[in-house]
Protein backbone atom coordinates (compact mmCIF):
# COMPACT_ATOMS: atom_id res chain seq x y z
CA UNK A 1 0.00 0.00 0.00
CA UNK A 2 1.47 3.30 -0.56
CA UNK A 3 0.56 6.76 1.05
CA UNK A 4 2.05 10.01 -0.52
CA UNK A 5 5.14 8.03 -2.13
CA UNK A 6 5.29 5.56 0.90
CA UNK A 7 5.13 2.43 1.37
CA UNK A 8 3.84 2.29 4.79
CA UNK A 9 5.36 -0.50 7.16
CA UNK A 10 4.74 0.88 10.43
CA UNK A 11 2.64 3.64 11.88
CA UNK A 12 3.26 5.42 14.81
CA UNK A 13 -0.03 6.43 16.50
CA UNK A 14 1.25 9.80 18.37
CA UNK A 15 3.36 12.65 17.72
CA UNK A 16 3.96 12.96 21.57
CA UNK A 17 8.01 12.50 23.50
CA UNK A 18 7.89 8.28 23.30
CA UNK A 19 5.49 8.42 19.62
CA UNK A 20 8.42 10.64 17.99
CA UNK A 21 11.39 8.58 19.83
CA UNK A 22 10.63 5.56 18.55
CA UNK A 23 9.20 6.66 15.06
CA UNK A 24 12.83 8.41 14.49
CA UNK A 25 14.80 5.08 15.33
CA UNK A 26 12.08 2.94 13.65
CA UNK A 27 12.83 5.31 10.35
CA UNK A 28 16.08 4.60 10.26
CA UNK A 29 15.24 1.31 8.40
CA UNK A 30 11.87 1.30 7.91
CA UNK A 31 8.86 3.44 6.61
CA UNK A 32 7.41 5.51 8.58
CA UNK A 33 4.04 7.39 8.88
CA UNK A 34 3.90 9.51 12.02
CA UNK A 35 -0.01 10.14 13.02
CA UNK A 36 -0.32 13.43 15.06
CA UNK A 37 -3.41 14.79 16.63
CA UNK A 38 -2.42 18.28 15.49
CA UNK A 39 -2.08 19.64 11.76
CA UNK A 40 0.44 22.14 12.62
CA UNK A 41 2.77 19.52 14.22
CA UNK A 42 2.47 17.54 10.95
CA UNK A 43 3.16 20.12 8.71
CA UNK A 44 6.37 21.19 11.08
CA UNK A 45 7.48 17.37 11.12
CA UNK A 46 7.15 17.31 7.01
CA UNK A 47 8.73 20.72 6.56
CA UNK A 48 11.45 20.32 9.22
CA UNK A 49 11.93 16.58 9.02
CA UNK A 50 12.08 14.81 12.37
CA UNK A 51 14.87 15.64 14.70
CA UNK A 52 16.38 13.31 17.68
CA UNK A 53 18.88 15.17 20.35
CA UNK A 54 21.03 11.61 20.98
CA UNK A 55 22.18 10.50 24.12
CA UNK A 56 25.95 10.85 22.87
CA UNK A 57 25.34 14.64 22.11
CA UNK A 58 25.05 13.92 18.18
CA UNK A 59 21.55 14.89 16.25
CA UNK A 60 19.91 12.49 13.84
CA UNK A 61 17.38 13.61 11.40
CA UNK A 62 15.16 11.06 9.75
CA UNK A 63 12.23 11.51 6.98
CA UNK A 64 9.02 10.27 8.29
CA UNK A 65 5.58 10.87 7.05
CA UNK A 66 3.30 12.93 9.36
CA UNK A 67 -0.13 13.08 9.04
CA UNK A 68 -2.88 14.18 11.06
CA UNK A 69 -5.24 11.81 10.16
CA UNK A 70 -4.99 7.87 10.35
CA UNK A 71 -4.00 6.07 6.90
CA UNK A 72 -5.01 3.37 5.18
CA UNK A 73 -3.25 0.32 6.63
CA UNK A 74 -1.87 -2.70 5.06
CA UNK A 75 -2.52 -6.03 6.59
CA UNK A 76 1.62 -6.15 7.08
CA UNK A 77 2.08 -3.13 8.14
CA UNK A 78 2.88 -2.78 11.90
CA UNK A 79 0.67 -0.36 14.09
CA UNK A 80 2.50 1.37 17.16
CA UNK A 81 0.22 2.92 19.69
CA UNK A 82 2.19 5.61 21.56
CA UNK A 83 -0.90 7.94 22.97
CA UNK A 84 -1.14 8.09 26.62
CA UNK A 85 -3.83 5.94 28.42
CA UNK A 86 -6.42 8.72 28.55
CA UNK A 87 -6.14 9.01 24.70
CA UNK A 88 -7.10 5.19 24.36
CA UNK A 89 -10.96 5.01 24.56
CA UNK A 90 -10.89 7.46 21.28
CA UNK A 91 -8.61 5.46 19.42
CA UNK A 92 -10.07 2.06 20.11
CA UNK A 93 -13.15 2.31 17.47
CA UNK A 94 -10.32 3.60 14.99
CA UNK A 95 -8.39 0.30 15.63
CA UNK A 96 -11.51 -1.87 15.75
CA UNK A 97 -11.31 -1.18 12.22
CA UNK A 98 -8.05 -2.18 10.92
CA UNK A 99 -7.80 -5.77 9.81
CA UNK A 100 -7.91 -8.80 11.93
CA UNK A 101 -4.48 -9.50 11.15
CA UNK A 102 -2.51 -5.67 11.73
CA UNK A 103 -0.03 -6.79 14.52
CA UNK A 104 -0.92 -3.88 17.22
CA UNK A 105 2.14 -3.14 19.55
CA UNK A 106 0.63 -0.94 22.69
CA UNK A 107 3.41 1.06 24.60
CA UNK A 108 1.44 2.97 27.06
CA UNK A 109 2.57 3.28 30.89
CA UNK A 110 0.30 1.92 33.67
CA UNK A 111 -2.20 -1.59 33.95
CA UNK A 112 -5.28 -0.16 33.08
CA UNK A 113 -4.87 -0.98 29.11
CA UNK A 114 -3.89 -4.23 29.26
CA UNK A 115 -7.19 -5.84 29.76
CA UNK A 116 -8.60 -3.57 27.36
CA UNK A 117 -6.74 -4.04 24.36
CA UNK A 118 -7.30 -7.73 24.75
CA UNK A 119 -10.71 -6.94 23.75
CA UNK A 120 -9.78 -5.54 20.06
CA UNK A 121 -10.23 -7.91 17.18
CA UNK A 122 -6.86 -7.65 16.46
CA UNK A 123 -5.35 -11.66 16.27
CA UNK A 124 -1.54 -10.19 16.83
CA UNK A 125 -1.08 -8.26 20.36
CA UNK A 126 2.45 -7.06 21.64
CA UNK A 127 2.74 -4.70 25.14
CA UNK A 128 6.04 -2.22 25.22
CA UNK A 129 7.51 -0.72 28.30
CA UNK A 130 9.89 2.10 27.49
CA UNK A 131 13.04 1.37 30.25
CA UNK A 132 14.54 4.86 28.43
CA UNK A 133 13.92 8.32 28.76
CA UNK A 134 12.26 11.00 25.96
CA UNK A 135 11.31 14.79 26.42
CA UNK A 136 9.81 16.36 23.65
CA UNK A 137 11.46 19.83 22.97
CA UNK A 138 8.88 21.12 20.17
CA UNK A 139 6.63 19.74 17.49
CA UNK A 140 9.93 18.25 15.53
CA UNK A 141 11.80 17.44 18.21
CA UNK A 142 12.23 14.85 20.74
CA UNK A 143 15.81 14.24 23.23
CA UNK A 144 16.58 10.98 24.17
CA UNK A 145 16.79 10.56 27.56
CA UNK A 146 18.94 7.95 29.77
CA UNK A 147 20.05 4.93 27.80
CA UNK A 148 17.63 1.76 28.19
CA UNK A 149 15.21 -0.87 26.14
CA UNK A 150 12.40 -1.01 25.16
CA UNK A 151 10.75 -4.38 26.74
CA UNK A 152 8.31 -6.13 24.43
CA UNK A 153 5.85 -9.08 25.25
CA UNK A 154 3.87 -10.95 22.98
CA UNK A 155 0.60 -11.22 24.17
CA UNK A 156 -0.99 -13.10 21.45
CA UNK A 157 -0.73 -13.94 17.55
CA UNK A 158 2.62 -14.48 15.79
CA UNK A 159 5.92 -13.29 16.95
CA UNK A 160 7.18 -13.49 13.02
CA UNK A 161 4.93 -10.26 12.54
CA UNK A 162 7.19 -7.89 15.01
CA UNK A 163 9.83 -8.91 13.15
CA UNK A 164 10.86 -5.95 11.85
CA UNK A 165 11.68 -5.35 15.47
CA UNK A 166 14.26 -7.60 16.15
CA UNK A 167 16.16 -6.50 12.78
CA UNK A 168 17.51 -3.15 14.67
CA UNK A 169 20.91 -2.26 14.75
CA UNK A 170 20.78 0.92 16.76
CA UNK A 171 22.90 0.49 20.09
CA UNK A 172 21.00 2.92 21.58
CA UNK A 173 17.77 1.62 20.82
CA UNK A 174 17.53 -1.68 21.75
CA UNK A 175 14.36 -4.09 21.91
CA UNK A 176 14.35 -6.95 25.04
CA UNK A 177 11.70 -9.86 24.40
CA UNK A 178 9.73 -10.72 27.74
CA UNK A 179 7.35 -13.75 28.00
CA UNK A 180 4.83 -12.68 30.50
CA UNK A 181 3.06 -8.71 29.06
CA UNK A 182 1.04 -8.41 32.40
CA UNK A 183 4.34 -8.92 34.90
CA UNK A 184 6.22 -6.36 32.54
CA UNK A 185 3.43 -3.79 32.73
CA UNK A 186 2.81 -4.46 36.54
CA UNK A 187 6.49 -4.28 36.90
CA UNK A 188 6.99 -0.94 35.01
CA UNK A 189 3.93 0.84 37.13
CA UNK A 190 5.54 -0.18 40.30
CA UNK A 191 8.88 1.60 39.03
CA UNK A 192 6.84 4.88 38.22
CA UNK A 193 4.57 4.51 41.37
CA UNK A 194 8.21 5.25 43.41
CA UNK A 195 8.91 8.40 40.82
CA UNK A 196 5.96 9.95 39.22
CA UNK A 197 3.45 10.66 42.20
CA UNK A 198 6.79 12.49 44.23
CA UNK A 199 8.31 14.33 41.39
CA UNK A 200 5.01 15.59 39.87
CA UNK A 201 3.99 17.10 43.95
CA UNK A 202 7.44 18.40 44.78
CA UNK A 203 7.89 19.87 41.33
CA UNK A 204 11.26 17.76 41.29
CA UNK A 205 13.92 15.78 38.61
CA UNK A 206 14.02 12.40 39.61
CA UNK A 207 17.64 11.97 41.14
CA UNK A 208 16.23 14.57 43.59
CA UNK A 209 14.32 12.03 45.38
CA UNK A 210 17.44 9.87 46.68
CA UNK A 211 19.60 13.15 47.22
CA UNK A 212 17.28 14.26 49.80
CA UNK A 213 16.31 12.44 53.46
CA UNK A 214 12.77 13.38 53.38
CA UNK A 215 12.10 11.96 50.11
CA UNK A 216 14.67 9.11 50.26
CA UNK A 217 12.72 7.61 53.54
CA UNK A 218 9.59 7.91 51.55
CA UNK A 219 10.62 5.97 48.56
CA UNK A 220 11.63 3.76 51.10
CA UNK A 221 8.26 3.19 53.34
CA UNK A 222 6.54 2.99 49.87
CA UNK A 223 8.94 0.15 48.57
CA UNK A 224 8.26 -1.76 51.68
CA UNK A 225 4.66 -1.47 51.66
CA UNK A 226 4.61 -3.07 47.87
CA UNK A 227 7.00 -5.38 49.40
CA UNK A 228 4.69 -6.67 51.86
CA UNK A 229 1.55 -6.47 49.27
CA UNK A 230 3.22 -8.07 46.60
CA UNK A 231 5.44 -10.50 47.77
CA UNK A 232 5.31 -12.67 44.84
CA UNK A 233 5.35 -10.36 41.54
CA UNK A 234 8.23 -8.25 43.75
CA UNK A 235 10.31 -11.11 44.36
CA UNK A 236 12.93 -9.62 41.93
CA UNK A 237 13.18 -6.10 42.84
CA UNK A 238 14.94 -4.91 45.70
CA UNK A 239 15.27 -1.21 46.73
CA UNK A 240 18.99 -0.75 45.29
CA UNK A 241 16.80 -1.03 41.70
CA UNK A 242 14.49 2.25 43.08
CA UNK A 243 17.74 3.78 43.60
CA UNK A 244 19.58 3.04 40.33
CA UNK A 245 16.50 3.65 38.61
CA UNK A 246 16.51 7.38 39.98
CA UNK A 247 20.63 7.29 39.24
CA UNK A 248 20.06 6.37 35.93
CA UNK A 249 17.42 8.98 35.16
CA UNK A 250 18.81 11.62 37.42
CA UNK A 251 18.30 14.77 35.39
CA UNK A 252 15.19 13.56 33.96
CA UNK A 253 11.67 15.24 34.13
CA UNK A 254 9.05 12.62 34.99
CA UNK A 255 6.10 12.03 32.79
CA UNK A 256 3.34 12.90 35.61
CA UNK A 257 5.63 16.50 36.48
CA UNK A 258 5.58 17.03 32.65
CA UNK A 259 1.72 16.88 32.53
CA UNK A 260 1.59 18.92 35.85
CA UNK A 261 3.63 21.25 34.07
CA UNK A 262 1.57 21.18 30.63
CA UNK A 263 -1.90 21.44 32.56
CA UNK A 264 -2.89 17.98 30.96
CA UNK A 265 -4.60 14.85 32.76
CA UNK A 266 -1.53 12.57 35.08
CA UNK A 267 -1.53 9.06 34.49
CA UNK A 268 -2.19 8.40 38.07
CA UNK A 269 -5.15 6.02 37.72
CA UNK A 270 -3.45 3.66 35.06
CA UNK A 271 -0.09 3.69 37.62
CA UNK A 272 -0.97 4.18 40.96
CA UNK A 273 -4.84 3.47 40.91
CA UNK A 274 -4.36 -0.06 39.08
CA UNK A 275 -1.89 -1.10 41.81
CA UNK A 276 -4.24 -0.06 44.53
CA UNK A 277 -7.11 -1.68 43.28
CA UNK A 278 -4.93 -4.91 42.99
CA UNK A 279 -4.24 -4.39 46.39
CA UNK A 280 -8.03 -3.65 47.06
CA UNK A 281 -8.64 -7.07 45.66
CA UNK A 282 -6.24 -8.71 48.40
CA UNK A 283 -7.53 -6.70 51.07
CA UNK A 284 -4.43 -5.18 51.48
CA UNK A 285 -4.06 -1.53 52.50
CA UNK A 286 -1.08 0.49 51.22
CA UNK A 287 -0.96 4.22 53.22
CA UNK A 288 1.16 5.52 51.58
CA UNK A 289 0.46 4.87 47.57
CA UNK A 290 -2.64 5.88 48.65
CA UNK A 291 -1.88 9.09 50.18
CA UNK A 292 0.06 9.95 47.30
CA UNK A 293 -2.61 8.97 45.16
CA UNK A 294 -5.12 11.40 46.75
CA UNK A 295 -2.65 14.14 46.27
CA UNK A 296 -2.34 14.18 42.79
CA UNK A 297 -5.46 13.75 42.58
CA UNK A 298 -6.34 16.60 44.86
CA UNK A 299 -3.81 18.76 43.07
CA UNK A 300 -5.43 18.10 39.57
CA UNK A 301 -8.98 18.94 40.88
CA UNK A 302 -7.44 22.34 42.63
CA UNK A 303 -5.99 22.94 39.25
CA UNK A 304 -9.21 22.49 37.33
CA UNK A 305 -10.92 24.62 39.64
CA UNK A 306 -8.41 27.75 38.77
CA UNK A 307 -9.31 27.10 34.99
Amino acid sequence: MENGGYNVEVVVIGAGSVGMLVASFLSQENNVTLVTRRSEQAEELNRNGLIRKNIDDTISQSSVLAIPEFPPVHTSSLVVVAVKYGQLQSIYPLLTSLPEDTPLLFLQNGLAHFEEVLTLPQKNIAFGSCQFGAQKENDHTVIHRGFGVLKIAIERGDKDLFKLLRQNNEPYFQFEYVSNAEQMLFDKALLNCFINPLTALLKVKNGYLIGHKPTFQILEQLFFELKNAFPDEMSHFNFDDVISLCKKTATNTSSMLTDFINERPSEIETIAGAILKKADKKSINLPTLTTLYYLIKAAEEKRVEKM
